[in-house]
């Protein structure tokens, strides 16, 4: 029954459409710490969706917490399988990086922190981060760029996606000379049409009108060049949807001057990584931004703009909507639409009451106070 029940979801059917065989969940795996340690241990739950749990670095620990204090009050029927992967608190291992790999090669579904990248070179140049993403050839990033009623930012009533290739298409290489250091960019037709089709597919599935491809290949004429080729070709096949093309440093200004000419967005990873957060800061930041990735086979939920809120750390001021709306969507993933209808209409509904907000968003309630609130407007949605 399961595995009918993933198969049926809108992100296979979105990457089937590039790349057709058996689609399930994602799974991960995540660390127990201090805040949850006493949940640390998998619980079998018969009948349960299992799903691997990565916390990762900074806060994810603490909003990973949130996530469970919420999903037991709900009682909803999926069996988390932590592990811990770190680079910063030497935590990382190839052995615990396959312990990951294995559950979320089994589990197929998973929900993740962030896994911050020490910015000191000590011989590996790909991050665990990386290695882990480009293993499970998770290769379609999405950000749902959304206000949240009740929320005043600059721009309200803001909904756009940004769609991203994943992982990085830069490789780093050794210095050829001294002080030169040489950086590939890796441009591939094959990956630059499968992106391109993801994101029609997705404007398709969604009921989008529009699907702009951001670029640089004024300058980069051959590299991105052949992303923004791939993208009109693909396009010629999507007649109803609208298809344009912006060069990413007029992308960035139209982002903040006018954002509502914006529907989907598509690009390569770089690019992507920076309007990810650009667009997050747009409707109230890192921490109310839920994000996704995908491949063939598996599906990963995280926040939208990677962000460790390692000031935050420890101090019970982080803010767990991000992270919970997107364990809304993960379940949404497994077709447990009750179960995500109700914990992201109690996370809005907290919102929109505005009476439990964290500093973020210019308030002084705690990350506990915000579970609670949560937990307290949770009520059954639908039939």
């Amino acid at each position: 029954p399961r595995s009918d029940l993933t198969g049926l979801s809108l992100s296979q059917a979105l990457v089937s459409a590039s790349n057709p065989g058996a689609w399930r969940g994602l799974g991960t795996s995540a660390a127990a710490q201090a805040a949850s340690r006493s949940q640390a241990e998998d619980v079998r739950v018969e009948g349960a969706f299992p799903v691997t749990m990565l916390p990762g670095d900074g806060v994810g620990p603490e909003l990973m917490h949130a996530v469970k204090e919420v999903f037991k009050a709900a009682a909803v029927p999926v069996e988390f399988q932590e592990h811990h992967l770190s680079e910063v608190q030497n935590m990382a291992s190839e052995e615990k990086l396959e312990q990951v790999l294995s559950s979320m090669k089994e589990n197929k579904v998973a929900i993740i922190g962030k896994i911050h990248t020490p910015m000191e070179y000590k011989g590996e140049l790909a991050s665990y981060d990386m290695r882990l993403r480009r293993k499970l050839d998770l290769f379609a990033n999405v950000v749902h760029v959304k206000s949240l009623p009740g929320y005043v930012t600059r721009h309200n009533n803001l909904d756009l996606v940004i769609i991203r290739e994943s992982p990085s298409c830069f490789s780093f290489l050794t210095q050829s000379a001294r002080g030169v250091i040489e950086c590939l960019k890796i441009v591939t037709r094959a990956k630059s049409q499968r992106i391109a089709k993801f994101a029609f597919d997705y404007a398709t599935k969604k009921g989008r009108g529009k699907v702009t491809a951001v670029h640089k290949a004024n300058i980069m004429k051959l590299g991105d060049g052949l992303f923004l080729q791939c993208c009109e070709e693909v396009a010629e096949l999507y007649p109803k949807i609208k298809f344009e093309t912006m060069i990413i440093d007029n992308c960035c200004m139209q982002l903040v001057q006018n954002p509502y000419q914006f529907d989907v967005l598509v690009m390569p990873n770089l690019y992507g990584n920076i309007i990810d957060n650009l667009a997050a800061g747009l409707v109230g930041g890192a921490g109310v931004v839920p994000g996704e990735s995908y491949s063939a086979e598996y599906a990963v939920f995280e926040m939208g703009a990677r962000h460790p809120f390692a000031q935050a750390v420890g101090r019970n001021i982080a803010n767990p909507t991000a992270m919970l709306l997107s364990a809304s969507n993960m379940l949404r993933h497994l077709n447990l639409e009750y179960h995500s209808n109700m914990i992201a209409e109690a996370v809005k509904k907290v919102i929109k009451v505005g009476k439990v907000r964290t500093r973020d968003m210019g308030g002084y309630s705690t990350t506990t106070d915000f579970i609670q609130s949560v937990i307290g407007h949770l009520h059954p949605h639908g039939s």
